[in-house]
This record gives C-alpha cells, structure tokens and sequence, in this order.
C-alpha cells in the first residue's frame, strides 16, 4: 500500500493555488498547461467545482480523467468527442478557462510564448502566438511559472502573444478577463489599475527572494502566506500523482 504524505511541499502549495483558481469557474472546458496546473485542475474538479470539464488533451470530455500526461487511450472515462475544430467553439463562447505558461510577462499581464529579443531577429524563437491572443480576449486565462525569475517578470515583453491589462480596449477588452499568476514562489493577482501585485506568498519564501526574482518593483512585505493544502486534498494530490511528476516541476 503507497504511503500517503502528510506534509506539504512546495509543489503541493502550488497545486493548491491552481485549484483554487479554478473556484467558482462553474460547468466551463479547464484548459492547463504544465504537470501542476494539470494536478490542479483534478484536484478542484474532485472537490470545490465537481462541474468543471476535463479532457484528455486530444479529443475526448473526461467524466474521470485519464492517468497524468496520458489521453483516454490509456484509461478514464470519455463522456463526448471533442474534435479539435469544436474547440474554437468553447473558445468564441467564453466557456473554457484556461492557466497558460509564460515565458515572458509584465507588469501589465502581457505574456509571451513566441520569441525572445527583436521580433525582426529574434535571440530565440518559441512556439509562437498560439492560441493566446484568441484565449485572453474570449474567457478567463491565468498563467504558471514553474521558475520564478526576473528574465519571465519582465519590464516589458518582447512580443504580445496574451494581452494585457495594458491593451485590453474596446473590442479586445469585452471578455478580456485575466485572473492570477501562481509560481514557485507565490500567487498573484492585479490591482484596480490592472497592474500585477502580490496576492500571497509561499510558505519558506521572503519578501527579499521575491522582490529578487522579479524584473519590476512589486510590494510583499504585507503579503499572506498561501495556504497549504488539506490533508483530503494531499490524498487527492497523491493519487492523481503517485509518481510525484509535480516535485521534478517544482523541486523543494
């Protein structure tokens, strides 16, 4: 019988904060990209929002979701076909809600994923845009960063791929709805000017370690500390992942 962990690690903190993010999301599509916003979104679907939708990332809706970073071919239940070109649909309607990567953003919530330096030259080219403009101006978009550094908290960003606070006006700005940003150090959120502040910062982090690792002035000597998961909620976190791909994704 697999021992089930009691104590909280940094990555379960994480998983925790991915979870709530989804609360109160209500009967929408979760969209998460990493190992520890795809922890998260099982985690919140198992206990606060049992109305969340899951997939298995290819072209099944999951009534019980598949091992982690597998699709329906290896288990869970499907309950409809999603085929990729329906995806656009839930897209345009607003019903999904999605915690993207970042590899890059600012102090706005401009994000980007296409490439690093002049757009013209690039230093380094990435995935391109993707579906991030598209994501920000229809539903919800949070983000995840696995490591927390000044080079990803930026001043500015070297290409818009998600909008920002910043650039959300008139047409763009009607279903623009940015949420938070969880990273290995702490949550997230954005101010009434739209400006990213600290929502809460993880437990064994200082102020000075956070202030450090951010490319712009942030304020966390009043911050919270997030909080840790339950002890039902490590259960879940466990059996969703019993190989513990999240510790490889946020190492203590």
């Amino acid at each position: 019988m697999t021992a089930v962990t009691t104590t909280a690690t940094r990555a379960d903190v994480c998983v925790a904060a991915v979870s709530d993010a989804f609360k109160d999301s209500g009967e929408v599509l979760a969209h998460a990209v990493g190992i520890v916003p795809a922890i998260g979104v099982r985690l919140a679907k198992a206990t606060h929002t049992p109305e969340l939708a899951l997939s298995d990332g290819e072209a099944f809706m999951m009534s019980e979701a598949p091992p982690l970073l597998k699709t329906a071919a290896a288990g869970g239940t499907p309950e409809a076909w999603v085929p990729f070109r329906s995806i656009f649909d839930i897209v345009a309607s607003g019903r999904r809600h999605s915690m993207m990567g970042a590899s890059q953003i600012d102090r706005h919530g401009n994000q980007n994923i296409s490439s690093i330096g002049d757009w013209r030259q690039p230093k380094r080219q990435l995935i391109g845009v993707r579906g991030a403009p598209g994501n920000t101006v229809n539903h919800r978009v949070d983000y995840w960063v696995a490591k927390h550094s000044a080079r990803i908290f930026v001043d500015s960003v070297d290409v818009i791929s998600g909008v920002g606070n910043d650039r959300a006006t008139g047409t763009a700005g009607r279903f623009h709805d940015l949420g938070v940003v969880v990273t290995n150090l702490a949550v997230f959120g954005y101010d009434e000017s739209g400006l990213i502040k600290v929502s809460s910062i993880h437990p064994g982090v200082t102020p000075e370690e956070l202030q450090e690792a951010t490319g712009f002035e942030i304020d966390a000597s009043d911050a919270p500390l997030t909080r840790e998961p339950t002890p039902e909620e490590l259960a879940i976190i466990e059996a969703e992942d019993p190989k513990g791909l999240r510790h490889k994704e946020v190492p203590e």
